[in-house]
C-alpha cells in the first residue's frame, strides 16, 4: 500500500453482543380486560370484557371488543328518594364494537439496563352497537392505549375509551360521553 490509499484512521471498536427480540410473528391477538366505566350520570362501575385483534401491517391493526358494566342510580333517583328510571335488568349495559388502531410510537421499554421490551402506543377509533336501558344504540368510540409486549407471545395493555352514543332517558335526546379506563392482557398466536 502506498501512504496515499492506506486508511488515516483505524477505528478500534469493540462490537457487543446484540440478542434480536423473539417475537412471535403471528398477527392475531386475543385477551379479556378490566377496569372502571364511567357511564353518563349513572356513576362509575366495574367493566369487563373481551378484545381480538389483527395486525395488518407494523401500523395498522383492526380490533373487535365487546363489554358489559352493571350501572348506578342517576342524581335524580338518589335524590327523589323512590323514583326508579330503570329496572335491573335495563341497568346492564353491554356493547360490542369494531375499531382500526394505529401504532403511533412503536419503541421498547428500558427497565433496566439488561431489560427491554418492546411496546407501543397506539391510538383507535371504531363504531358499534350498546345496549342499555332496553335498548340498542349505535355507538362510536374513540380512544389510545399502551400495548407492553412482556413476552414473545404475552402483551399488556392500558387503555382510556369515550363510549359515545344517545340518550332519551329524560324526554330529551342527548350524546354521552362515556369514559372506559381498563388494563388487560393478550396473548398472540
Amino acid at each position: 500500500m502506498t501512504a496515499e490509499t492506506e486508511q488515516v484512521i483505524k477505528p478500534q471498536v469493540a462490537r457487543r453482543d446484540i440478542t434480536v427480540p423473539s417475537i412471535d410473528t403471528e398477527d392475531f391477538e386475543v385477551g379479556v380486560f378490566g377496569g372502571l366505566m364511567s357511564v353518563e350520570d349513572f356513576g362509575v362501575n366495574p367493566v369487563f370484557g373481551v378484545r381480538a385483534a389483527y395486525h395488518i401491517s407494523e401500523g395498522f391493526f383492526v380490533e373487535a371488543a365487546a363489554g358489559q358494566t352493571e350501572t348506578g342510580k342517576t342524581s335524580y333517583e338518589r335524590l327523589s328518594g323512590a323514583a326508579e328510571l330503570l329496572t335491573t335488568g335495563e341497568r346492564t349495559l353491554s356493547y360490542y364494537n369494531l375499531s382500526l388502531g394505529y401504532n403511533l410510537l412503536p419503541g421498547e421499554a428500558f427497565l433496566s439496563a439488561k431489560h427491554t421490551f418492546n411496546s407501543a402506543l397506539y391510538i383507535i377509533a371504531g363504531a358499534g352497537s350498546t345496549r342499555f336501558a332496553g335498548d340498542d344504540r349505535f355507538t362510536v368510540n374513540l380512544g389510545a392505549g399502551y400495548r407492553f409486549l412482556a413476552t414473545d407471545w404475552l402483551a399488556l395493555h392500558g387503555d382510556v375509551r369515550d363510549h359515545i352514543f344517545d340518550v332519551d332517558l329524560f324526554g330529551a335526546k342527548q350524546k354521552t360521553h362515556n369514559i372506559e379506563l381498563s388494563l388487560g392482557a393478550t396473548v398472540f398466536f
